[in-house]
This record gives structure tokens, sequence and C-alpha cells, in this order.
């Protein structure tokens, strides 16, 4: 299997790699995402009915690092990372939540992050590796932990100053070592912007070997569209129907690894998006415009994001426009959506969802008015524990919101991070002082 840029047809250029020759370049040549040259069809039908998750994320991937360097080592790889639950939590006949924030950073963005840091450590290199990533608030904590201590892997985690929760913020800055956290003065796309201009930069080519675990990355993409796959799977042996789910997306990356699911045969019906004010994909679906506008600032601040960079995957997937009008719907929920949607289901059935989850029941309700009388089976996507947004959550509520274990048990831990301005001069600097102590080195 190899992989190519998006942007290769394009260019006339085609940059083929394997997947972990992807997974260790981040961004092509030509500066486009990789895609799979061509999406395997996977037998789900014959799959053992009682298989683990981890055992069906080997199925489902295998075809991806056929002839590849880790595919020996890619069943140890996803027991070693896939080891918690996603529970499908029933709310009715037709409407389920896949909680997919039972990691140990309490959000979806653990499974990703794991897949990738396994990975890129059964990897040989001579020269030191550099993560280097932008986060709107759940990134950054998943990608500093599962890359904490890896060895000759330094890590440098970027956030928009104040804008991102608390909570949030301590996951990021409490690990130390061979993670420097970075509070930069602006938004997420300024530090996407920096994270992207790193990649054509001689300073960062000369200093390291330069890798980025946002969803930019490959590695961090095909993992995700395993949890569709299974779930899809396991829904469609347990009711005879395919699931449609309802995705959160900002940067666009999450529901574009279930349209891959999808692309790979698993049963799966509609992809439906829900985002926030930022609604980048509802703005193209109107006036097929690639998506390139200011952020805006919403309680669903992990999804913050004006210029998506998934886009360019998913419209690599559907290039004329009135297919991908086709085969995708969205639907914008502002913050006042955002906080009826949590106090209404808060009330009705107990369940607290997360800000960015809420946007997803927003968007079924859209959809139940506007579906015909046939009831379908929706899977909504939860992507992170609500005890992460208490500031948000309480004054909807009007009830304390309690971290769980293993969140206090990081809140618990100092916090260091630097401050920067958006530029590429702040960062070299900061990143020189900090791995040049002899105790970083030591650590590496």
């Amino acid at each position: 299997m190899k992989f190519i840029s998006t942007r290769a047809q394009k260019q006339g250029i085609k940059q083929c790699l394997t997947v972990s020759e992807a997974m260790q370049t981040g961004l092509a040549e030509d500066g486009g995402l990789f895609v799979p040259e061509l999406f395997p069809q996977i037998d789900w039908k014959n799959i053992d009915k009682t298989v683990s998750y981890p055992d069906f994320a080997k199925i489902a991937l295998a075809p991806y690092f056929k002839g590849d360097v880790l595919e020996k080592v890619l069943s140890q790889i996803c027991d070693e990372c896939f080891t918690f639950d996603l529970p499908l939590v029933k709310l009715n006949k037709t409407t389920s939540v896949l909680e997919l924030f039972h990691g140990p950073t309490l959000s979806f963005k653990d499974f990703g992050a794991r897949f990738l840091a396994c990975c890129l450590s059964h990897l040989k290199r001579d020269k030191t590796m550099t993560i280097i990533v932008a986060t709107s608030g759940d990134t950054g904590s998943a990608v500093a932990a599962a890359f904490h201590q890896k060895s000759n892997i330094r890590v440098v985690v970027m956030f928009p100053e104040g804008k991102i929760s608390a909570r949030q913020q301590s996951q990021i800055t409490c690990w130390g070592d061979n993670v420097l956290a970075v509070s930069v003065d602006g938004t997420f796309d300024d530090c996407q912007a920096l994270v992207k201009s790193a990649f054509t930069d001689s300073w960062w080519q000369n200093e390291t070997q330069l890798n980025t675990s946002n969803s930019i990355n490959i590695g961090r993409l095909l993992p995700q569209s395993t949890y569709y796959a299974y779930t899809s799977w396991k829904y469609y042996l347990e009711h005879g129907k395919v699931a449609n789910f309802v995705v959160p997306s900002g940067n666009i990356g999450n529901v574009t690894a279930a349209f891959w699911a999808k692309q790979c045969g698993f049963p799966i019906g509609d992809i439906v998006v829900s985002q926030n004010a930022n609604s980048t994909l509802v703005s193209y679906l109107k006036t097929g415009k690639a998506p390139d506008q200011n952020t805006i600032e919403t309680l669903a601040n992990a999804m913050d994001v004006g210029k998506p960079s998934n886009f360019e995957r998913l419209q690599a997937l559907f290039p004329d426009f009135e297919v991908f009008k086709s085969q995708v719907r969205a639907f914008e929920a502002s913050d006042a959506d955002i906080s009826a949607e949590i106090l209404k289901l808060y009330r009705e059935s107990g369940y607290l969802a997360c800000p960015h989850t809420a946007t997803t029941f927003f968007a079924k309700d859209q959809l139940n008015m506007s579906e015909s009388a046939e009831k379908k089976h929706w899977v909504l996507i939860s992507t992170a524990d609500p005890c992460k947004f208490e500031t948000v959550l309480e004054p909807i509520i009007q009830e304390k919101v309690s971290p769980t274990p293993a969140l206090q048990a990081l809140l618990d831990k100092s916090g260091k991070f630097v401050k920067i301005k958006a530029n590429m001069t702040s960062l070299y600097g900061e990143y020189e002082r900090y791995f040049s102590d002899s105790k970083i080195h030591i650590k590496l």
C-alpha cells in the first residue's frame, strides 16, 4: 500500500510513500496531506463476532501496512495503544452515543496519538525527532501523554493563549521532560500556521527530524477510522441495520476518518457533521469556496478552527462539488444552541455532554425535522469527557462538575509552559533554550 499527496493530481507529481514513511514525513513535499492510493475493501461479514477491538483494528489496518517495515509489529502496536473502552451508550431505540473519551487524557485524541507514538517508537532513526503540534484543546494533552519520555523524541505543543480551558491547559503543561508546552499569543490557526511553516523552514530541517502529531499526520487518522468501522460492524450485528453517524468536527479530521471507514465497505449510512459558529463545512456547502476564515471563539473551543487542514482530505475524497454535497451534510450550532442542548439533555435523561458533543444533539434535532417519517439509527460521537469543561457546564446545569480521578491526578501535577508571539523567531528561541538543557538530553 502506498500513500500520495492530496495535491498530487494538481501538481502532476506523485510522491509515493509507505505508511511508516508517510508517518515520519508528516506533510507531503508539495504541502499536501497524505492519503491512501486506494481504500481496501474489508470482508467485515466474516470477521469473528467475538473479536476484541484491538484485534478488529489489526484487521482493519492490516492492508495499509502491507509491505511496510511496521507490518510485523502492527499486532503489538494495537495491543499497546488500544487499552481502553469505547462504550456505546443507548439513549433510545434509534439513538446512541459513542463515548470516545475513556483514554488517559479523556478525549478521542488518545486513539490516534497513542497509535502514532507506538508506531514511531518502533522505528529506528539516526536523528532526534521533534513532534510539533498545534492544539485547540484536546490534541495537545493526548500528544503530550502519548509521547512523554519516548526515546529520542522531543515534543512541542502549541496552544492559543487564554483560549482553552484551565483543565485542558493543565493536561498539556504537566509533563515536562521531553515535552515543551508553548502558549501562543494568537488563535489556533496561528499555531497551526507555525506548524505548517516549520516544515518548509531550513532551520528546523537542520536542527532535527521534524514531524507532527496533529491529524495532519496519517498515523493519527488511520486509527481513528477503526472505531467507526468497529462500531458500525457491532451495530449491524446487533440491530441488522447500518449506523448513521453525527460527528462534531473543527479541523475535519475525525469526520474524514468516518468517511474513510465507509470507503472500506463497512456498514455505515449517512455521515453528518455538526459544527459550532466556525461553520466551515456549512459555508463550503453553500458557497463552494474552500474554508479560509478567522477563528471565532465558542463554548466548544476544541472546534474553534477557521482554516481546517483536513478539508483537503475530504475534498480529495469528493473532488466534484456536486458529489461532495450529495455525500456531506453539516449543521451549525450557536453557543445558545449548545447551552440549550446541554441543559435539555441533562434534565431529560441525566446525561451530561461536553460542549462539542452537544453540537451533535443539535444536529440530530435538525435531522428529525428534515428527515422522512422512516426512523434511522443514529450514533452521536462524544469526543471528550464533560469534566474537562466545568467552566462551561456548571453555569448551565447549576451543579458542580468534578474531575474524574484520572484527570485529578494530572491536575495535581505542577504545570510549566513558555509564552511566545505568533512568529517563528520566538519559537526557535524557546526550543533552543529548553532542549539545550543537559537534563533534557539525558531524559531523551
